[in-house]
């Protein structure tokens, strides 16, 4: 029987630090390449979760005063225009969204004289069994102590592929140059019989 491997998930540690030297090795412009390394994730979501993730660019500190008032001020020139405001901020557009949205629901409560209500932030969060629209913009899972056979399987692949330094074109005219040496070799025997 054939094994079907669901792409998509949370992200593991395991897949990340293969995400990271695979992104070192081969740029940020050859998505399918890597996601060739990870069996479980896709190109487009490798590089969703490096853009809204892993980039050492993106700020995961507490936003600032002058953020926020950037934030504001960006989101009233440009309405729903994340992807153009996250760079200027300095954050990923996801990031600038929630807080736009965190900094709303403040005012609105703040207006009403409601103080903040815990069950308003429950409501945003997983319930059991709820699926994460977005895995790709929260932290990895941590490792389990024994993997399984599958990420084994794919780890060692990950480290015997990132580990050669010589691509295929390279290999084959090493090849090529042992065969014509060869030859050349044989020939001479040949001449000297």
């Amino acid at each position: 029987m054939v094994r079907v491997i669901i792409k998509g998930g949370v992200w593991k540690n395991t897949e990340d630090e293969i995400l990271k030297a695979a992104i070192m090795k081969y740029g940020k412009n050859q998505w399918s390449r890597i996601a060739s390394l990870l069996h479980r994730k896709s190109a487009k979501q490798c590089k969703a979760r490096w853009y809204e993730w892993l980039d050492p660019r993106i700020k995961k500190t507490e936003w600032s005063r002058e953020e926020d008032e950037k934030l504001l001020h960006l989101a009233k020139i440009m309405p729903t225009q994340w992807r153009t405001i996250a760079p200027i901020v300095g954050r990923t557009a996801a990031q600038c969204l929630e807080r736009y949205e965190y900094l709303l629901d403040e005012a609105q409560r703040r207006a009403e004289g409601i103080e903040e209500v815990d069950s308003l932030k429950d409501a945003k969060k997983l319930k059991a069994g709820d699926v994460d629209p977005a895995p790709e913009t929260k932290p990895a899972r941590p490792d389990p102590i024994d993997m399984d056979e599958d990420e084994l399987e794919m780890l060692s692949e990950a480290r015997a592929r990132l580990a050669n330094t010589q691509g295929k074109k390279a290999k084959r005219k090493a090849r090529e140059k042992q065969l014509g040496e060869a030859r050349r070799l044989a020939s001479l025997q040949r001449e000297e019989n």
